[in-house]
């Protein structure tokens, strides 16, 4: 750092230094090199730029922090606590120890201040544009001249391996072809890896692709803060484009053996390079998580600014209440995440007059009904709209110059994942994104980080089993419904006709704790008689009876378009004599959550004969055919043919289920 630099700001600065070394060494567990080198950004930034108030850190028209790094989460617990945040010294000494508020990696929801879950490199980048997106889709609706409410930042921090994954490419593609203007990403270059130096397996011109990909660029020397200072006043004046700060840094400064080394990466300096680090900044080598009385006043002051700013922004929506009552009434409806009423009485009712239709068909028809009472439901597909049919008729697109309700993705599955998290924790919106079910492997990593944090997302996954037909094995599901139920906390809905996918959208628009995934066929379905079967409503419990006979003998139990085989394959059997009870299981996952008593009701104990059938991996179906039942599934990958011809041939037939399951019965 510059001797000139003031000594006040130093102190502030080598107290984040200090409480990072500190953390990792008592933790014997993190990454305190990155931290270090970031401290100086992080103070100017957090003192001088970003619009935030410790006291409330749900403040609606607050700046968005990402820290993308997520593996210096010291850097971050160290801001929160200086600046003001409910989070104690104690809380920073208990660094990814049980039940502390300072577990190795931020975690949205478990921490006041962070914004959202991150340590997989590239996601929390991909967060900040869907952050980004969100703010510009409210400010275009509710801002007025003079009036603007919606008004705000998203600034991110990443390093090397965020910029190295697929995730934030796609990501940054994507805002740069947006032109995100109030989107700012730090790129901490230190040119450190876990493995050694970035050269080992990186050595692209960074500055250049982000220039190529639509990208304002700075630079600026990570221990210069009259330069951070400028480089941050830059990046928030418009251009119409996000923008990048290269800042170059050194990891570990000044670690005096330690520093620009892999060995300040992912380890603890060790008590002698501490001791040593501290005696060159002028600290005493012996204390541990002491913060000067000087440095914690100076960072407190944030929350005596951040305070006046929201009173200034309370103001402003005041004013903007008594002038447009209505937009204000709508935009505290979106933030507070309560629906319209009367969305429900919306959704479409099919019955068997309506000829067959695709559950993706049914999916679009009950999105389009509810999308005019629920204005803040938006979403898109990754370049197949047209197949996966959530196109939102008369919504707009949303483009550099629109701020429609429809968004193209283009073909980024990751980005659109990440991106879907980061519009659903910023506030505001209801985000869905579609594709083919095959290609949620893409998006497996952020779906799984909206269900650790109880995002509500809704993914429309259509094209869901064999039943794609002629493009073959790999554009065919066969594991992918499965292993999505093995995300805890992820709703897999796999709708057996128009009518429960009717009920599938219901449950998952009313759900505010988690993400659901909508599995839905290319293939048209019959819309299930249910004058004489059980009522769809049952899919809000995952499982339910469909069609009872007079003390049954042995249960077929069906999900998707499984569904009505399973009741052709029970009109054999009792024809035979052979009473059969047909269990609509939409949600395995949802059902086996039910109470016991529930379970019973739909799953007799007694009746031992079991069947499972589903066009996808045998295995976890088990879970309900207990050790006397059988499963028809599919064990293999599948072919290349119509889709008649693949269900006939791989057993998925009236004949062969009912040949199954009596085989069963003793």
């Amino acid at each position: 750092m510059s001797p000139a630099a003031d000594p006040l700001d130093k102190l502030c600065i080598d107290t984040v230094r200090c409480l990072a070394m500190d953390a990792v060494q008592q933790a014997n567990s993190g990454h305190p090199g990155t931290p270090m080198a970031q401290a100086p950004a992080a103070f100017v930034l957090w003192t001088r730029f970003l619009k935030h108030n410790p006291a409330n850190p749900v403040w609606w028209d607050r700046d968005r922090f990402v820290l993308s790094c997520g593996h210096a989460s010291t850097l971050l617990y160290s801001l929160l606590h200086l600046s003001g945040y409910e989070l104690s010294l104690e809380d920073i000494r208990n660094f990814r120890q049980w039940g502390s508020r300072t577990p190795g990696h931020p975690e949205f929801g478990h921490t006041a201040g962070v914004e959202t879950t991150t340590g997989p490199l590239g996601q929390g980048l991909g967060n900040a544009v869907g952050m980004a997106i969100a703010e510009r889709w409210l400010a275009a609706r509710f801002n007025r001249p003079g009036h603007a409410v919606v008004d705000h930042r998203t600034f991110a921090f990443a390093g090397d391996g965020d910029l190295m994954e697929g995730v934030a490419q796609e990501a940054a593609s994507l805002a740069g072809h947006l032109g995100l203007e109030k989107l700012v990403a730090l790129y901490d270059d230190n040119r450190i890896t876990i493995e050694g130096a970035t050269d080992l397996a990186f050595s692209e011109e960074v500055p250049r692709r982000f220039e190529a990909l639509g990208w304002r660029v700075l630079h600026a020397d990570g221990e210069d803060l009259a330069g951070l200072e400028r480089a941050f006043r830059e990046a928030c004046a418009p251009c119409g484009k996000p923008t990048l700060i290269v800042c170059r840094t050194v990891i570990g400064y000044p670690a005096p053996h330690k520093q620009g080394s892999h060995e300040a990466h992912g380890a603890p300096l060790g008590e002698a390079e501490i001791r040593a680090t501290k005696e060159i900044l002028g600290w005493d080598p012996e204390q541990r998580f002491f913060v000067p009385p000087a440095a914690l006043e100076a960072w407190r002051g944030c929350r005596a600014r951040g305070a006046e700013r929201e009173r200034d922004w309370q103001k402003t929506f005041q004013a903007y209440r008594q002038a447009f009552p209505e937009p204000a009434a709508e935009l505290e409806s979106f933030m507070e995440g309560r629906s319209a009423p009367g969305w429900e009485e919306a959704l479409p009712a099919f019955t068997p007059a309506d000829g067959k239709l695709a559950t993706r068909e049914a999916s679009g028809k009950a999105l389009n009904a509810v999308a005019p009472l629920l204005p803040n439901l938006l979403g898109g597909s990754a370049d197949l709209a047209p197949s996966n049919n959530t196109l939102l008729k008369g919504g707009g697109d949303f483009s550099r110059h629109e701020a429609g309700r429809n968004f193209h993705w283009g073909i980024r599955e990751h980005a659109m994942g990440a991106c879907l998290n980061g519009m659903a924790l910023h506030g505001g919106l209801r985000p869905f994104g579609a594709t083919f079910l095959i290609f949620s492997d893409y998006m497996r990593p952020s779906i799984r980080l909206a269900a650790l944090m109880g995002l509500p997302v809704v993914y429309v996954f259509t094209h869901d089993s064999i039943g794609v037909g002629e493009d073959g094995p790999t554009h065919q599901p066969v594991e992918q419904v499965m292993s999505l139920r093995l995300i805890p906390n992820l709703r897999v809905l796999r709708p057996a006709d128009a009518t429960e996918t009717v009920e599938a959208w219901r449950l998952a628009l009313e759900r505010r704790d988690g993400p659901t995934v909508l599995a839905l066929t290319r293939q048209k379905l019959p819309v299930l008689d249910r004058a004489a079967l059980g009522p769809a409503a049952g899919l809000a419990r995952g499982g339910y009876v469909l069609a009872d006979a007079p003390d049954p003998k042995l249960v077929l139990v069906a999900s998707g378009s499984e569904g009505h085989l399973a009741l052709a394959a029970k009109a054999r059997l009792d024809a035979e004599g052979l009473p059969a009870r047909v269990v609509s299981m939409p949600s395995l996952e949802l059902f086996l959550s039910q109470p016991q008593v529930y379970r019973d009701a739909v799953l007799p104990p007694a009746v031992k004969a079991r069947l499972a059938v589903e066009a996808g991996v045998s295995l976890g179906w088990e879970r309900v055919t207990g050790d006397h039942g059988a499963v028809v599934g599919l064990d293999r990958f599948g072919a290349s043919a119509p889709a008649e011809t693949l269900f006939e041939k791989f057993g998925f037939s009236a004949e062969h289920i009912a040949a199954r399951a009596r085989a069963l019965v003793p």
